[in-house]
C-alpha cells in the first residue's frame, strides 16, 4: 500500500495528543460526482494557520517533531503502511498529488496488488506450474509432429515402391505425386487454411531455379527407386551433405576442419554400401547422386534467388515450387515414357488383380509424398536446425529398416555396416555445421 509522509510548514507544531484523526473515505477523497478530488484544507494547507502552500508529500516516514504522519488514499493512520513506489515513474510525490487535484488518477496505486502477487509464494507457484504445463505441451506437440513425420515418410515409400513395382514408371508417378501437392496447395489456399502469399512476377522469377533443381532432384529419386531397393536408394542419398560441402566450398564458403572430416565417414559407407548391395544397379546408384546433387543446388540458389521473399513461410514457398515443377516435369514426363503407359497400365492391373489396389497404391504415394514434405516444414519451424537434422537422420535409419521389414530385401552384413557408418556421419555432419553457424551468429553479435 502507498505511503506518504506529510511534511508541514515549520509553524506548525504537531503534538502527540494530535495523532487522533477522523478517517476519510473514498467518496470524501474522490468527490461523490467522480470528478475533481476534494482534499481537506489542512492537507493542502489551506488551514490550520498554514501559508496557503501546496504540502510536500514523500514516500517514507519522516518525523514532525515528536510524531510522524503517514497518508494513503483512503485517508489518514497513525500505524506504518507497506511503502510501495513505482520506479518506473519519474514524477515526484508532489506532481502525482496535484495532477490528482486536477482529475488524473496515480499509476501508482495500481501496481501495489499486482506487487503483492508477484511477491507471493502462490503466484509464483502458479507461474512455475503454467510454464511446466506450456514445456510439457510443446514437448508433446513436437512428438506428434515427429510422428507424423516419420509415419507419412514410410507410408510414402512403402507404397511408392509398391506402385513400381507394378508400373515401372517414374517419370509418370512423380509427376502425379507433384499434381497431388499442387492441389493439395490450392484447396488450402482457396479455403483459407493456409495464408496466400502475394504473388509477382519477380517472385516467380526468382522461383524458376529452385524449381528446375526441385524437379531434377525429385525425378531422379523416383528413378532410384524403381531399379534398387529403398534402402539403396536412403543409403546413398545419405551422401547429400558431402555434395553441399563440396558445391557450396567452390561458390566461396569455407568449412572448418571438423565439418570436412565428417564426411569421411559418410563417403567410406556408401561406397560399402554399394560394394556390397545385392540389388545394386548403376541406373538406381546414378539415380540417387543426381537427386542429391539437384536437391543440394536447390537449397543453394533458394539462399541466392529468394533472400528478397523472406515474409513467404517455408510451406507456402515449398507449394509454388511444387506447382512449378510440375509444369517442368510433366511435359517431359510425355516425352519419355508417354507412349507406355496405356501398355503398362493394363500390364499393372493384370498383376495386381484389382484395379482399385492399384489405384489406392498410386494415390497414396502422390498424398503421403506432400504430406511428409508439409510434416517436415512444420517442425523446421518449430525446433532448431541442428535438433531437425539429428531427426532427419534418424528417420532415414527407421525407413530404412522399415523397407527392408517389408520388402524383406536381403541384407548383407558389411552392407548393413556401410549404412550404419553412412548414416553416422552424417550425424556428425550435422553437429559440426550446427556447431560452424552457432560460432558465425556469435561473431556477427560480438560485431
Amino acid at each position: 500500500m502507498l505511503s506518504m509522509n506529510l511534511s508541514l510548514p515549520p509553524a506548525v507544531a504537531v503534538s502527540k495528543s494530535s495523532r487522533r484523526y477522523r478517517p476519510m473515505n473514498a467518496h470524501a477523497l474522490l468527490g461523490r460526482s467522480g470528478g475533481t478530488p476534494s482534499f481537506p484544507s489542512c492537507l493542502l494547507g489551506g488551514g490550520g494557520g498554514g501559508d496557503g502552500g501546496a504540502p510536500v508529500l514523500g514516500i517514507g516516514s519522516k518525523s514532525l517533531g515528536s510524531a510522524g504522519i503517514r497518508a494513503h488514499p483512503f485517508g489518514l493512520s497513525s500505524r506504518p503502511c507497506s511503502q510501495i513506489q513505482d520506479p518506473s515513474s519519474k514524477t515526484s510525490a508532489l506532481d502525482r498529488t496535484v495532477s490528482l487535484r486536477r482529475g488524473f488518477p496515480s499509476r501508482t496505486g495500481s501496481l501495489v496488488p499486482k506487487a503483492a502477487s508477484e511477491a507471493s509464494p502462490e503466484g509464483e507457484a502458479e507461474a512455475e506450474a503454467e510454464a511446466a504445463v506450456s514445456k510439457k505441451s510443446k514437448t508433446l506437440q513436437l512428438a506428434v509432429v515427429f510422428g507424423l513425420w516419420y509415419f507419412q515418410n514410410i507410408v510414402f515409400n512403402i507404397y511408392n515402391k509398391k506402385a513400381l513395382n507394378v508400373f515401372p514408371y517414374p517419370w509418370f508417378l512423380a509427376s502425379f505425386q507433384l499434381f497431388v501437392g499442387s492441389v493439395w496447395m490450392l484447396v488450402l489456399w482457396s479455403l483459407k487454411l493456409q495464408p496466400c502469399p502475394k504473388i509477382s512476377k519477380p517472385f516467380i522469377v526468382a522461383l524458376l531455379g529452385p524449381a528446375l533443381f526441385h524437379t531434377v532432384g525429385h525425378i531422379s529419386a523416383c528413378v532410384s527407386f524403381s531399379k534398387v531397393a529403398v534402402s539403396f536408394t536412403h543409403v546413398i542419398k545419405s551422401a547429400e551433405p558431402v555434395f553441399s560441402v563440396v558445391f557450396s566450398s567452390f561458390l566461396g564458403d569455407s568449412y572448418p576442419l571438423a565439418v570436412w572430416l565428417s564426411i569421411l565417414p559418410i563417403v567410406f559407407g556408401c561406397s560399402l554400401a554399394a560394394v556390397t548391395e545385392v540389388s545394386f544397379n548403376f541406373g538406381g546408384l546414378s539415380g540417387a547422386m543426381i537427386s542429391n546433387v539437384g536437391f543440394v543446388l536447390r537449397n543453394i540458389y533458394s539462399k541466392k534467388s529468394l533472400q528478397n521473399f523472406k515474409e513467404v513461410n517455408g510451406l507456402n514457398l515449398y507449394g509454388w515450387i511444387t506447382i512449378l515443377s510440375l509444369f517442368y516435369l510433366f511435359p517431359v514426363a510425355v516425352f519419355v515414357e508417354g507412349a507406355q503407359w496405356v501398355q503398362g497400365y493394363h500390364k499393372a492391373i493384370e498383376a495386381v488383380g484389382q484395379s482399385s489396389t492399384f489405384y489406392f497404391w498410386v494415390l497414396l504415394s502422390g498424398v503421403f509424398y506432400h504430406l511428409y514434405n508439409q510434416s517436415s516444414y512444420q517442425a523446421l519451424d518449430d525446433i532448431s536446425p541442428l535438433t531437425f537434422s539429428v531427426g532427419n537422420t534418424m528417420k532415414r535409419v527407421v525407413v530404412i529398416v522399415s523397407t527392408v521389414l517389408v520388402f524383406r530385401n536381403p541384407v548383407r552384413p558389411l552392407n548393413a555396416l556401410g549404412s550404419a557408418i553412412a548414416i553416422f556421419g552424417t550425424f556428425l555432419y550435422s553437429q559440426a555445421t550446427s556447431a560452424k553457424k552457432a560460432k558465425n551468429q556469435g561473431g556477427e553479435k560480438k560485431s
